[in-house]
């Protein structure tokens, strides 16, 4: 069987200094916010190219908390992507403010900065992307667009550890860049976490309030604040996880090259373009017979995953919400299938599953 992720086998070559450095913080004996959580959000700002990073909970919390030190207009629009996985849109619903969906591009499943600009109204305050599957958004048409229109921007970074364009990685644009750490990301903690990296001081200090109960100084308590933390067991596995981040992404190129040089004509895949650095958090591939490909390679020992099999528009939470048709979205999600890319993949497995996916396509034809 070929797994679509397992983490155990993920993580195997970082146990020796996850002990370690488990062992160094077991004897501190201080869990929360102390040396890890501070050497880590150092390391990862820099890593990034900005001057902050605030270490928090989870990846919602970071965009949740990042919007909130961005005090935008009660009420106010956000524009996100239509095809994003549902945490974005909850972010800005829990800021109090009003998401505006916008369609992707169909080639790259980023956010079109032609449509984004259509939708822009008179309480547009923000505009949150997401660089979706490990490939950066088209950066340099967004940036103008909110600059001349005098929006913040905020990077949704979930996926895009590493990721760049024209040189400079992801969150390195945005006022914000939220960033999870969830176990199967491209840089992945061993439970949940988050953070935000910004250059401005002042939006990293209001965030850094914002997770302690909004208290800089204990029981002293400036904002209606969060608990959000991320704790110093986790940081302290991210900081070994990051020292080999560009080997993992390095891993994942290969293998997605693998898949480039080896599929037969019939899939549509990833592009690659100039200017864009993809990291392949997740290879997807398209096929109007997602679900019979999916039953195809399962009965032949290979697991796969849809990310996402349910457009944000059509979810039952939203209703109500996102109410218009987004039938862009909704022909990836009806069509995409994520194939196996994990650091623990050989290129033999890779070698394996082109093999079936080109058997299937030889049916197809016959």
């Amino acid at each position: 069987m070929i797994e679509y992720e397992n983490l155990r086998k993920a993580n195997e070559p970082f146990l020796r200094e996850y002990r370690r450095r488990f062992d160094a913080v077991l004897r501190s004996g201080w869990f929360i916010l102390g040396e890890e959580v501070a050497a880590f959000e150092q390391e990862f700002a820099r890593y990034c190219g900005v001057q902050h990073c605030v270490g928090l909970g989870n990846g919602l919390e970071a965009l949740h908390l990042g919007l909130r030190a961005l005090r935008l207009p009660a009420g106010s629009e956000v524009i996100v992507p239509s095809n994003t996985y549902i945490a974005t849109i909850l972010a800005v619903l829990q800021a109090g403010l009003v998401p505006v969906a916008v369609e992707p591009d169909i080639r790259t499943y980023n956010i079109d900065p032609r449509r984004m600009e259509e939708r822009l109204t008179k309480r547009t305050s923000a505009v949150m992307i997401v660089h979706l599957y490990g490939k950066m958004c088209d950066m340099e048409p967004i940036v103008g667009i909110c600059r001349d229109k005098g929006l913040r921007l905020i990077e949704d970074c979930a996926q895009a550890h590493g990721a760049a364009y024209k040189g400079r990685r992801a969150g390195s644009f945005g006022d914000i860049g939220a960033f999870s750490f969830y176990p199967t990301k491209n840089l992945g903690c061993l439970g949940d976490g988050g953070a935000v990296v910004t250059g401005n001081e002042e939006l990293a200090a209001r965030i850094r309030t914002l997770r302690n109960y909004g208290s800089r100084v204990k029981y002293h308590n400036e904002l209606p604040g969060y608990n959000s933390r991320l704790d110093e067991v986790q940081a302290a596995f991210l900081r070994v996880k990051l020292r080999h981040l560009d080997r993992i992404n390095s891993r994942k190129r290969d293998l997605a090259a693998e898949y480039r040089a080896r599929l037969a004509p019939g899939y549509i895949q990833p592009i690659e373009e100039k200017d864009f650095f993809d990291v392949y958090h997740i290879f997807n591939v398209r096929h109007r017979e997602r679900d019979r490909l999916r039953a195809f390679l399962l009965e032949r020992g290979v697991k796969t995953e849809v990310h996402y099999p349910i457009s944000p528009n059509r979810q039952p939470a939203m209703m109500g919400i996102l109410d218009e048709a987004c039938p862009v979205s909704e022909e990836i999600h009806a069509t995409t299938v994520s194939l196996p890319i994990s650091f623990f993949h050989s290129p033999g497995d890779i070698a394996i599953i082109c093999e079936l996916l080109n058997e299937f396509r030889e049916n197809e034809r016959s």
